[in-house]
């Protein structure tokens, strides 16, 4: 009954809002368009965005986008919805799967409010909603570290492990074909750091490796035949030589950050329960040499975090798959009997304790007040949903910050449902509501008013986001002025462009000389918010 009351709350807290604000760029965008061409080309090996290969990651989540797609009924017109419910369910999948973990290593209410933790944080409510890999990613690194990390435990219990090696390769494959080698990795790095402690390695062969890295070769080696034998090199070129080496030796995509960067945004991803992990992780840390299932969960964590710590290349969404690690933590502390919930703190660990809780105090105003100012500088004007928002957001902050480290289980539900309630007015209203951000859908509701045939094609100068692309559809010119000048001559009438008003002189010229008069819309005023730049946009389609 628990996993299907946790499935229903996952779905209440992460659901809220998928449809109100359009594909998110860039990556959001890129990768619901791959999966949009899959889908109108018939194509399920190779990975494209318009002509444009993408071998950065495997094939799994835009296999996943492709089959939400087909089972909407919507085909390859299907809204951006459609491609985040795979998000919302392989959070819900992770919940459940922490659940399940937490059950086995605690007991099933210590189960429960790992899963309940995590479902309320702000990466789970960021991440649910946008149709990427990191929720899916995490959904299959939890099976397979719950896998494991039961395993250890039976092992030392004397316990038959049963089916459970089985459930740690199956989800080893699939987190392959999902994000590479992420799973293996947090897999890899926990053992490692247990062997450092215990010098033990007999109870890995309970994990059955021969058969089981035969499973996981049979699940992922047929699509890496096909887009080998399709792609040649290029996709080992681009997987392995380019993005996972190029993230590892340096700053891939100007996301190069020193050390720190995993601390300093520690909590505003894990809010508004990043204070009470800690407390629990700190306490944790002093009993973890006597408790085997301790000293795992802080291997997963804490090698997971100085991996990603040390590469140069930092995005806060890459430590979500070590998060669950920390809630399975909370959930030992908030079952343990009342006498033992008073282990004292080193000292550094109250210092550690009392930046923590600067941060939460820091973190929770500061999403309180952007539900209020950042509605007023995108739209003029204060949102009554905002202030909802902000009050909502202080609440939630203010129900999960600990006094004595731990939190009666009554006070945490309240701060999950006040949080749930604030991610929902924030993605539902706020967000949506800031519409001098969202250039592609306006651009979108403006062609349809002005293309002069059916099948109008746009050519975009300057503005190239994939968001638009996915909205205006696969075969949208992004290009220069020269371009679209182009564009419009060879088809002049039904091509349609969209030309920044600061360019429209030399459009201008480059059309007298093709012969052809224009007409313009009015201006679409608004910022690309992926550089920061403000735009002022016109389609321009030839004067009739």
């Amino acid at each position: 009954m628990r996993y299907v009351i946790l499935f229903l709350l996952c779905l209440l807290a992460v659901a809220p809002g998928i449809s109100r604000f359009p594909a998110v760029d860039r990556d959001e965008a890129r990768f619901v368009q791959a999966s949009k061409q899959m889908v109108e080309s018939g194509d399920y090996v190779d990975i494209s965005f318009q002509e444009e290969k993408r071998y950065k990651k495997p094939v799994g989540v835009y296999w996943l986008h492709a089959a939400a797609i087909q089972l909407s009924g919507y085909g390859a017109e299907a809204p951006i919805w459609v491609y985040r419910l795979v998000s919302v369910l392989a959070i819900a999948s992770a919940v459940l799967a922490t659940c399940w973990a937490g059950a086995g290593l605690f007991g099933a209410r210590a189960g429960f409010i790992a899963g309940l933790g995590l479902a309320a944080t702000f990466a789970i409510a960021f991440e649910g909603r946008i149709a990427k890999t990191d929720a899916v990613l995490l959904a299959f690194t939890v099976v397979a570290q719950g896998a494991l990390a039961r395993i250890h435990l039976a092992v030392e219990r004397g316990r038959p492990v049963g089916y459970l090696p089985w459930i740690f390769w199956i989800a080893q494959g699939c987190g392959i074909l999902i994000k590479g080698p992420i799973t293996p990795l947090a897999s890899a790095l926990t053992v490692l750091a247990l062997f450092a402690f215990k010098r033990d390695w007999r109870w890995l062969r309970h994990l059955r490796p021969l058969r089981g890295l035969a499973l996981a070769a049979l699940i992922v080696l047929p699509w890496l035949a096909l887009i080998t034998w399709k792609s040649g090199a290029a996709f080992w070129q681009e997987s392995l030589g380019k993005d996972l080496f190029g993230k590892v030796v340096g700053g891939q995509e100007s996301h190069g950050l020193p050390p720190g960067f995993y601390v300093a945004t520690y909590s505003l991803y894990l809010w508004p329960f990043g204070l009470l992990v800690l407390g629990a992780g700190l306490r944790a840390w002093n009993l973890a040499r006597a408790d085997t299932r301790l000293l795992f969960l802080l291997c997963w964590y804490v090698t997971f975090w100085l991996f990603f710590e040390l590469i140069p290349t930092k995005l806060p969404n890459y430590m979500i798959p070590a998060y669950p690690a920390l809630f399975l933590l909370l959930g030992w502390a908030m079952t343990r009997p009342d006498g033992e919930a008073a282990t004292p703190l080193r000292l550094w660990q109250v210092w550690l304790w009392r930046l923590a809780a600067f941060g939460q105090i820091v973190v929770t105003v500061g999403i309180a007040t952007a539900a209020i100012v950042l509605p007023a500088s995108f739209v003029g004007n204060v949102s009554v949903v905002g202030i909802a928002a902000a009050l909502c957001a202080l609440l939630a902050g203010g129900l999960a910050f600990p006094t004595k480290l731990v939190l009666s289980l009554r006070r945490m539900a309240a701060a999950c449902a006040v949080a749930w309630l604030s991610f929902a007015l924030i993605f539902s209203f706020v967000l949506p509501s800031m519409t001098t951000m969202w250039l592609s859908p306006r651009i979108e509701e403006a062609f349809v008013a002005a293309r002069p045939c059916e099948d109008s094609v746009l050519a975009a100068v300057r503005f190239h986001e994939p968001s638009l692309v996915f909205m205006m559809g696969t075969k949208t010119k992004l290009t220069d002025v020269n371009g679209a000048a182009a564009h419009l001559a060879a088809d002049p009438a039904c091509a349609i462009v969209l030309v920044p008003e600061d360019a429209a002189g030399e459009f201008s010229a480059f059309m007298a000389s093709f012969g052809i008069s224009t007409e313009a819309t009015e201006p679409i005023v608004g910022i690309n918010y992926s550089n920061g730049n403000r735009l002022s946009l016109r389609l321009y389609k030839t004067l009739r």
